[in-house]
């Protein structure tokens, strides 16, 4: 008789033990979980930090690359107008020299 309630005690045991175990075992998962969130959450948020960075040196650099375009097409510019008041100038000369002719 004494074995069997050694036995049944052992078993009560392991049962409790057993209880214990996966009262541990679902604290843990929650645990994980939790700190599984909170690792996704920061996850995202650096990734949405980094894309708002990103996204604006992209549009530091399309406005200094506008800008360099900008004042390449405004020297451009000052060259062909320079070039055409020297072009006229030189017709003018010319024409002064041809009215001169007719009149002499």
């Amino acid at each position: 008789m004494a074995e069997i309630s050694d036995a049944i005690a052992m078993i009560k045991k392991a049962e409790s033990d057993a209880e214990q175990l996966i009262i541990d075992s679902e604290s843990q998962s929650k645990d994980l979980i939790a700190e599984s969130q909170v690792k996704a959450e920061e996850i995202i948020s650096q990734a949405k930090l980094s894309a708002e960075e990103e996204a604006k040196n992209t549009v530091f650099d399309a406005e200094d690359k506008a800008k360099e375009e900008a004042q390449s097409i405004a020297k451009k510019s000052e060259e062909d107008v320079k070039s055409l008041k020297d072009a006229a100038m030189a017709n003018v000369d010319e024409a002064a020299s041809i009215i001169v002719k007719n009149i002499l």
